[in-house]
């Protein structure tokens, strides 16, 4: 079974700049999700957006191509990829030939998938969708929506995950509503290297008290762990502590090695939002 500790996180890595769908390295969810107490099927839905920043290709008669991706992985997906070996398999393409965008999108749609569902009986797919230059200034900024907690002056002692922090008046009545905060930090698992974000939370239930919250959201700020595990930590301890009716959380980390990565989880189906960046990202 793949481990971080396995992975080229935190290691000299050569620069292999010839289409190598080698380099990708699976980590399996499961690990991670035991430690929250979870089985194999948690209480949430979701996927992982990403942004590819640096793709690069050449076209037939050697001319370089560039591109933005964005790549959708499902949460139900029983392996994620580690970033770092994500960013070496993109500069993979970067002196190989391709026909086409669409032929490059086609592989990397194949191989995502395919590391992602490894060693699974079931199989799905990866979603990928290739921005090509002329659709650069198309791209929005925007920052989340919401009641933003950051406007409290509240006093924090917590760095590392106090899910105690978190309380719900539920002899209010049930509210429906949604905050967010610039001040989620954590680290890599691997390198402890820091990782920013933003994020979202709306929830319909008894009212949350957004003093605690925000400290709670500080409590990770030397906390270790992947984006994706992260913010399932975060759902699991406000669908816990706080049982609402109905939770999403919603992150966007800025970009490290041209990828950022955006996880959603939440308790009911609903559409993926749109792939637009905050300004940090």
């Amino acid at each position: 079974m793949n481990t971080p500790e396995h992975s080229q996180l935190g290691k000299t890595s050569a620069y292999i700049d010839q289409y190598d769908a080698s380099l990708l390295f699976p980590l399996p969810r499961a690990t991670k999700r035991a430690e929250l107490g979870l089985g194999a099927t948690p209480p949430f839905f979701g996927a992982d957006l990403w942004t590819a920043f640096e793709l690069s290709w050449l076209n037939l008669r050697g001319k370089p191509q560039v591109a933005l991706a964005h790549i959708t992985v499902p949460c139900e997906t029983p392996q994620l990829i580690e970033s770092k070996s994500f960013k070496l398999y993109l500069n993979s393409f970067n002196n190989s030939r391709f026909a086409d965008a669409s032929e490059v999108q086609a592989r990397l749609r194949a191989d995502l998938s395919e590391a992602v569902w490894r060693g699974s009986e079931q199989s799905g797919t990866v979603g990928v969708q290739i921005l090509l230059p002329e659709m650069f200034d198309r791209q929005q900024v925007h920052e989340f929506d919401g009641i933003n907690l950051d406007r409290l002056d509240v006093e924090c002692t917590h760095y590392a995950p106090a899910p105690e922090l978190l309380r719900a008046d539920a002899s209010q009545p049930t509210v429906t509503e949604t905050l967010t905060s610039n001040l989620l930090k954590s680290n890599c698992l691997v390198t402890g290297q820091p990782d920013w974000g933003s994020v979202q939370i709306r929830y319909t239930g008894a009212k949350i008290d957004e003093e605690g919250l925000l400290q709670y959201l500080v409590s990770f700020r030397n906390h270790n762990e992947f984006h994706e595990q992260c913010v399932e930590r975060i759902f699991m301890d406000i669908w816990r502590r706080c049982e609402p009716l109905k939770l999403s959380v919603y992150a966007r980390y800025t970009r490290r090695g041209g990828l950022d990565i955006n996880p959603l989880r939440t308790s009911h189906a609903q559409a993926l939002p749109a792939n637009v960046r905050n300004a940090r990202q």
